[in-house]
């Protein structure tokens, strides 16, 4: 592999407190150099990409998503999933166990390892099951799946409502050292809804999910948390009593880490007017209070990072009648463009968004795949490079993921990813940007 020398580009890597004009030097897949203005070339052949006018910033880190194999290729595969993670700037994704068979067991892991290796072009990180079968009746062999890869533990899709099982959980977690990821919903309260709680559900005649379905279990976990010493991680949260509820823990010094997604801090409820089942999300779309509440959490860092919860369906699923279409959003390959709205509006600094999407992720995941979300020396060289003033139309035809559904269909973003570099090499490029050969000074 050449070395790459990207020249031109503004860097901003909040983990080093960077964010200026610099260079930056790619040599056998790491980060060899990261200066102000023009950096010398190496004395041998290289390869130059010029990104004047662009940011430059460690690729993005995503600690939830779907990719759906094995057992859902219709919907994506390992393949399919991180090209489409690749074009929205993701270097490294977390995928969720809630495949079948789901990654309950080390076979599983290893298959979802050994296919991302030979199929993937960034880097997945498996997520294993609490429960076998993700049944939430018996614990899977932490032990086992830690050591064959997991970096966390959830039932995704599924909350752990067993709470013996989620407290014995916890206390794995406060000895691994590995977060447990829970889907907070009270099915009790949930059951059978099919959009947030409130003036939409009644428009629209669809029976609603509470906020508090979210809340209580939030509180659960949050109490078990406390009792274990064990580290809870809250999945795309999206009330502002979640975010309240996560704050006073923190203040208690309870050990958690909150995530939201692009979806629920950019779309309110109305998004389902007309039965959008492409909006059609669980957790549901809130309100714009919510919103509100969920933006002044990241920017308190009471909400540790952004995630995706990147759920791809099939176009067939999702134009059934309402209350059958499954829930979920494909949402790698618009993150940025609809997060970008957030700086523009002037609701979070650039700086913080891109925290947001690298180093805070990246602190979860921890250093055993080398020093993720940075651009700091001997780092990977795992680089997003994007145009935040680029306007671009969402087209869902021409998307690398076989997931279609997105709410944003046609919709004018503002903020685009130019190219993404994978340990050194270009995995996506948009077409403008592109790598130039030279020849270094003998």
């Amino acid at each position: 592999m050449k070395p790459l020398l990207i020249h031109g580009g503004h860097i901003i890597d909040p983990g080093q407190g960077i964010d200026e004009a610099a260079g930056l030097l790619i040599e056998d897949g790491k980060i060899s150099r990261l200066g102000k203005g023009e950096i010398t070339p190496p004395p041998t052949d290289y390869d130059m990409l010029d990104a004047s006018g662009l940011i430059v910033c460690p690729g993005f880190v995503d600690l939830h998503c779907h990719l759906r194999q094995p057992g859902f290729e219709e919907r994506e595969t390992i393949a399919t999933g991180t090209r489409a993670a690749a074009r929205g700037g993701f270097t490294t994704i977390c995928c969720m166990p809630n495949t079948e068979p789901p990654l309950d067991n080390q076979a599983t892991i290893d298959y979802v390892k050994s296919t991302a290796a030979s199929e993937g072009i960034v880097r997945v990180l498996p997520i294993g099951c609490i429960s076998r079968g993700r049944k939430g009746e018996e614990l899977t062999g932490m032990a086992e799946l830690a050591s064959a890869g997991a970096i966390a533990f959830s039932d995704d899709g599924k909350p752990a409502l067993n709470s013996d099982l989620m407290r014995r959980a916890m206390d794995y977690s406060r000895t691994s050292g590995l977060p447990i990821i829970d889907h907070c919903e009270d099915t009790a309260l949930s059951k059978g809804g099919q959009v947030n709680e409130g003036a939409i559900s009644a428009r629209l005649g669809l029976k609603g999910i509470p906020n508090a379905a979210e809340e209580i279990i939030v509180a659960r976990d949050l109490a078990l948390a406390q009792l274990t010493g064990g580290w809870l991680h809250v999945a795309h949260t999206t009330t502002e009593g979640s975010v309240d509820l996560i704050r006073r823990a923190r203040e208690k010094g309870i050990r958690v880490t909150a995530e939201v997604t692009p979806h629920h801090l950019t779309l309110t409820e109305e998004a389902l007017t007309g039965y959008n089942t492409n909006a059609k999300v669980n957790p549901p779309l809130r309100t714009r209070q919510d919103i509100e509440a969920l933006i002044q959490g990241l920017k308190e860092k009471v909400i540790d990072i952004i995630a995706t919860d990147h759920a791809p369906h099939t176009e067939a699923d999702k134009q059934r009648e309402f209350a059958l279409a499954p829930f979920g959003i494909s949402g790698f390959e618009t993150a940025l463009g609809s997060l970008m709205s957030l700086v523009h509006d002037k609701k979070l600094t650039l700086a913080t968004l891109i925290s947001r999407l690298t180093c805070e992720p990246a602190r979860i995941i921890g250093n055993k795949y080398g020093k993720l979300g940075t651009l700091a020396t001997g780092a990977p060289a795992d680089v997003t490079i994007f145009d935040p003033a680029r306007e671009w139309v969402v087209d869902s035809r021409a998307f690398a993921s076989k997931g279609k559904n997105t709410p944003l269909e046609g919709s004018v973003l503002k903020g685009r990813v130019m190219a993404t570099i994978f340990q050194g090499k270009l995995v996506y490029g948009d077409g403008s940007v592109k790598l130039e050969a030279k020849r270094g000074a003998i």
